[in-house]
């Protein structure tokens, strides 16, 4: 049956309004063409710089778009798809290759309001309920942003608040994106599109040539003005310039006294025989190129970590810490103190430390470590793709012994023990041949002799504190060893501590309940990563996972020590049988059990120890 020209007209405007509506972009990338930024990364195919170009210069279209909408990301993939392909159709038209888009950018999905991105935030109006109707952005990110100090002020801002959303959600991803857009679509005046917003905030470099031409205008009628008036400003000007010469040699003069006083103060509060570099901020500097984005390979609530060479040839990894009270002072020298003076080959070595201050930056810390170009624990177990390669049993196995051989050493091979107190995935960092390091010794405390650690303040990261600790702030080796058996677990099945994938009624699974489950229905095998199960001799493997759930008890007293869980690991002394299942930590029975514990404990051991961390 055919359809008349007036229903065919209908049909036919009606699919050109679905393909208009579907592929649409609601950003203007005309800016592409228009703006003077820098080309020459791009035209060059070994030039890795080219991506990061080509991020700024989307990442204005999509500041843009949060100005105009309120929204950090699309609010689907279509849209997401369509403006990727206007920003490729744009580059295609100054003779880039079409491939850039996809190599550089990723796919659609990147740029979707996903709720796992930054604390769930997907507008204004979730930024203001997390950060607040004004934040460091708002007084350090507005206005023209020309010039270091200015930009200076503004990035550090960033980094802030956006180690501050990260802390909002452990799982959080893009924080620092969200503040840079923020910065330059919301706070700052002139907007992204304008030079020095996207220089400075997003990061665009700009083509030199077009630069300078911009310099040259106007030139003679300024130097008729400027000799116009030379002969009756030159008093003035001598006279107001000795004052401002003598205010900012007086200024500068007290800065460095502030400053010396503030590095002698810390210097002096970490021990004198410590074995690590103290780098001044101009070596730093210099070995992370000034820190900028592109080198940061890490970011959390603790600050930013940066990837160096020193001018040796050494790669290393500089965490810049960024808060800047005195609780920060505290475990900046705790851990320049504790690891500069240990070496051992399952322990993050830090090469050296920095310290400084000054009158717009506050006080700043630096720690230099050796690099680990394969990342953290976490990284591999939690955060691969679909298409990467997971890790393999001996891997697994190696990074577990690997870890259990580091603590051991901490409780066992140096006197006074130390206790890390925040063993977890993603403070076991792995080097170039896969081999565990146990980093991050900010939190750890040195033992005392004959006594019993009772802690004002717990320190930790939920889920990996043991209960004697976090409930009573009872601190003992055995404190590390529960986080040890933690880790042990994850390591084995490939799953989160605290896990709501599989849960019921939104729930949280521990994983060591888990873990039980399964081990007492006699499946243990379920309890291995799919990408492992028929590759290690199913008894070892067991074996390990037994281990992690003795270590991993409850009760202190049912747990092994560090020494005693490696020898059960490599098979030397049998396992114990694993007692019955632990009562819930709220039972009446456990605290009790767990208070008679403790205090048996102490009396056994002579008088507590206050400590105040």
């Amino acid at each position: 049956m055919g359809l008349s020209p007036r229903s065919l007209f209908f049909f036919l405007f009606i699919l050109f309004i679905d393909s208009v509506t579907c592929s649409s972009c609601p950003i203007d990338f005309s800016y592409v063409q228009t703006l003077p930024w820098d080309s020459s990364p791009c035209q060059d195919p070994t030039d890795k710089s080219c991506c990061q170009t080509l991020l700024s210069l989307f990442g204005i279209g999509l500041a843009q778009y949060l100005n105009q909408t309120s929204m950090f990301y699309f609010p689907n993939e279509t849209s997401s798809s369509s403006c990727l392909s206007d920003f490729q159709t744009k580059l295609q038209s100054m003779s880039f290759p079409r491939s850039l888009v996809s190599e550089c950018l990723g796919n659609s999905t990147e740029f979707v309001v996903n709720p796992s991105f930054c604390a769930g935030i997907a507008t204004t109006q979730d930024w203001i309920k997390k950060v607040g109707p004004t934040s460091l952005l708002d007084s350090s990110c507005n206005g023209d942003m020309t010039g270091l100090t200015r930009c200076g002020l503004c990035v550090e801002a960033g980094f802030r608040v956006s180690a501050q959303l990260a802390s909002l959600d452990k799982n959080s991803t893009k924080c620092f994106y969200y503040a840079v857009f923020y910065a330059a679509g919301i706070v700052n005046e002139f907007g992204p599109e304008d030079p020095r917003t996207a220089v400075c905030i997003l990061g665009l470099t700009l083509d030199s040539s077009a630069t300078n031409k911009s310099k040259n205008l106007s030139k003679e009628s300024l130097y008729k003005w400027v000799f116009g008036s030379l002969g009756a400003l030159v008093g003035v000007l001598m006279t107001t310039g000795l004052i401002i010469v003598y205010k900012k040699w007086h200024k500068k003069r007290q800065q460095k006294e502030l400053h010396e006083e503030y590095v002698t103060g810390v210097k002096a509060r970490v021990l004198p025989n410590t074995g690590a570099k103290w780098f001044s901020l101009a070596e730093l500097e210099q070995a992370t190129s000034g820190f900028p984005q592109r080198n940061m390979i890490g970011q959390g609530g603790y600050g930013v970590v940066f990837k160096g060479i020193l001018s040796d040839g050494t790669v290393v990894a500089v965490k810049q810490i960024l808060d800047i009270d005195s609780k920060g002072d505290e475990e900046f020298v705790n851990e320049v103190g504790i690891i500069s003076n240990i070496r051992h080959r399952n322990l993050l070595s830090l090469r050296g430390c920095c310290v400084t201050s000054d009158q717009l930056r506050g006080k700043r810390r630096y720690l230099v470590y050796d690099f680990m170009p394969n990342g953290s624990l976490d990284d591999h177990l939690f955060k691969n793709e679909a298409n990467e390669k997971r890790l393999s049993w001996p891997q697994r196995k190696n990074i577990i012994l690997d870890v259990a051989k580091g603590l051991a050493y901490l409780h066992h091979g140096i006197k006074p023990a130390i206790y890390h107190r925040d063993i977890k995935a993603t403070n076991i960092l792995l080097d170039s041949e896969m081999k565990a390091r146990v980093a991050d010794f900010g939190l750890a405390k040195q033992s005392t002799e004959g006594q019993s650690h009772l802690t004002t303040r717990v320190a930790g990261t939920y889920g990996y504190l043991a209960p004697e600790y976090a409930l009573y702030g009872q601190l003992t080796e055995k404190s590390d060893v529960y986080s040890f058996g933690i880790v042990i677990l994850e390591t084995m099945s490939g799953r989160k501590v605290l896990d709501t994938t599989n849960a019921t009624n939104a729930s949280t699974i521990l994983i060591t309940d888990w873990a039980w489950t399964m081990v007492k229905s006699g499946d243990v095998k379920g309890v291995f990563d799919e990408g492992i199960r028929e590759e290690g001799p199913r008894g070892v493997m067991e074996r390990f996972v037994l281990v992690g759930i003795l270590c991993a008890h409850v009760m202190v007293a049912l747990r092994p020590t560090i020494a005693d869980a490696l020898k059960m690991l490599e098979g030397d002394i049998d396992i114990p049988r694993l007692p019955d299942r632990p009562l819930p930590l709220s039972h009446e029975s456990f605290r009790s059990s767990l208070l008679f514990s403790a205090s048996t404990s102490e009396r056994s051991k002579g008088s507590s120890s206050i400590s105040s961390m």
